[in-house]
């Protein structure tokens, strides 16, 4: 009864506190407690409706949801516990001799009957019992055929057989061995398979662990990445605010001035009138007198000369001139404010948006360039242009002006629906002529190309074709200089990753375009 005790206190100790039952998957919290896979990760997504989650166990609290770690040192003990006590309600082999249901530990072939720790002790010790453990009934142990029990195992047929399948039965004449033995030897061949597996199991581990830990590694960067993004959101609304606090300060200014103005000319206005309406009554009451000594006598009142119209119609052509409001200054200081948001922002992030101007001196004959520099075109139409060493001359391409030796930058492309194009980074050394002048088709020179309908990268004469179909007309491309890093985005919503090439860059990169069948490319601004 003590091995039950033990048995049944080990149980104990391996059953889920949750659902109660032997651990299936089980993983642990940071805290170091143990839980079924499914019951804490269904206890986590009801805590996350809550807002907070903590251990069932201790309520130990994570500030966000924690990681769970895989035990396996447990999960293999739950497994050596299963496969070597099984679950008596699940086989229900019971002891044939006790009055009320008793598991049995041993089952004898001879007696046919099976045993609990009390009746085994007075069971016979002969070697003709034989005894095993009591994991299936006795009627398993039998030949379905001869109704005798099984005691050899037929190699050729690989299966277990009784003493008269092997001497008149189908397995006649077969190669058998004892039970025992072949068990024994379908262990050695088992073992052999867990050395093999060991290091396979090993390996897949240690990988897992890898992940694990990279998994981690992203999570803790996103979650500082998240609070990094929301600084900077913080900051810009912050600077929104003082840029709206300006430019409504200059309305505001604006307003005071001209309000200022308008309301000194109606009060100079309101006093011109109160004086010609007192002129006008005494004019009126002049007009109503008839005895004409003294209508005469009063001829000294003076009558509001045309000069004090002209007066305060000169206010009133000031007013008129100056008294809006400067539209074009309100809109001027929303635009600098504006401007140095973003400057500010660009800043913080370390990412140069380059002034990117079109080199006429590389373009190709067959390529058409706008006056601002900034959009080649393919054209039928060959351009009258002075010879130049460094002019394109096998295929439509152009450079630009200025090359990037370090930091982070980016720009964005934009293609009109047309031909077939490539755009991308090369050193200004590139052969100009040939066939290793295309860019793409040498080690100085990387693209991203549209061609029948599908995203195409090359480098160095290597093509890769993109699996993403395209879905909108601007390219973003990113280079982090010193990091070897050069990346096109294609800018949908949301913004999508294209590919990225990894190099060690040794000159300056100038920005290059290809144009074929009419294509034409501009840089955005």
């Amino acid at each position: 009864m003590a091995s039950a005790e033990l048995r049944d206190e080990l149980r104990d100790e391996l059953n889920c506190s949750i659902c109660l039952s032997l651990y299936t998957g089980p993983v642990s919290l940071r805290c170091g407690h143990n839980f079924c896979c499914s019951c804490i990760v269904s206890v986590l997504d009801a805590q996350q409706a809550a807002g907070g989650y903590s251990c069932p166990d201790c309520r130990a609290e994570y500030p966000e949801r924690p990681a769970l770690e895989k035990n396996r040192k447990l999960e293999n003990i739950v497994e050596c516990f299963s496969s070597t006590q099984p679950d008596i309600e699940e086989t229900r082999i019971l002891c044939t001799y006790c009055d009320s249901p008793a598991p049995a530990v041993k089952t004898c072939l001879q007696c046919e009957a099976s045993f609990c720790e009390k009746h085994l002790s007075r069971h016979s010790k002969s070697s003709e019992h034989m005894l095993v453990e009591p994991n299936v009934t006795l009627e398993e142990r039998k030949c379905p055929t001869h109704k005798e029990v099984l005691k050899y195992y037929c190699a050729i047929d690989n299966a277990c057989i009784c003493v008269s399948c092997w001497v008149a039965g189908d397995h006649r004449e077969h190669y058998v061995e004892l039970l025992d033995m072949a068990s024994q030897k379908k262990k050695e061949k088992l073992r052999k398979y867990l050395d093999d597996l060991n290091p396979q199991i090993a390996k897949v581990q240690t990988r897992v662990q890898n992940l694990q830990d990279h998994k981690r590694k992203i999570q803790e960067k996103a979650s500082d990445k998240r609070k990094n993004v929301s600084n900077k959101f913080m900051g810009i609304k912050n600077q929104l605010e003082m840029a709206e606090k300006k430019v409504l300060s200059e309305i505001s200014r604006q307003e005071e001035k001209i309000v200022s103005q308008i309301s000194h000319l109606i009060e100079k206005l309101e006093i011109q009138e109160d004086e010609l309406s007192r002129k006008m009554r005494d004019m009126e009451e002049m007009c109503h007198v008839t005895d004409p000594i003294r209508l005469l006598r009063k001829s000294d009142i003076t009558v509001f000369s045309h000069g004090g119209d002209e007066d305060t119609g000169g206010d009133v052509g000031e007013v008129s001139s100056e008294g809006d409001l400067d539209e074009v200054l309100i809109s001027l200081t929303l635009h600098r404010s504006m401007r140095d948001v973003v400057t500010n922002v660009t800043s913080e992030l370390g990412v140069h948006v380059p002034d990117i101007l079109l080199d006429v001196d590389t373009a190709s004959r067959w390529v058409k360039l706008s006056e601002d520099l900034k959009t080649a075109t393919e054209s039928d139409e060959k351009r009258d242009r002075r010879k130049s060493s460094g002019k394109f001359v096998t295929y439509n391409q152009v450079l630009s002006r200025c090359g990037l030796s370090s930091g982070r930058h980016y720009w964005e492309a934009e293609w009109d629906q047309i031909g077939e194009w490539e755009i991308g980074m090369s050193y200004s050394s590139i052969e100009k002529k040939g066939e290793q002048s295309g860019i793409g088709y040498n080690d100085k020179s990387w693209c991203l190309g549209m061609y029948d309908g599908q995203y195409r990268v090359y480098h160095n004469s290597v093509k890769l074709a993109l699996s993403v179909k395209p879905t909108c007309l601007t390219l973003g491309v990113f280079l982090d200089y010193e990091a070897g890093l050069l990346s096109f985005y294609e800018l949908c919503d949301p913004i999508r990753h294209l590919h990225t090439f990894t190099a060690s860059f040794t000159e300056p990169l100038h920005v290059v375009f290809y144009v074929n069948d009419g294509a034409s490319v501009t840089i955005r601004s």
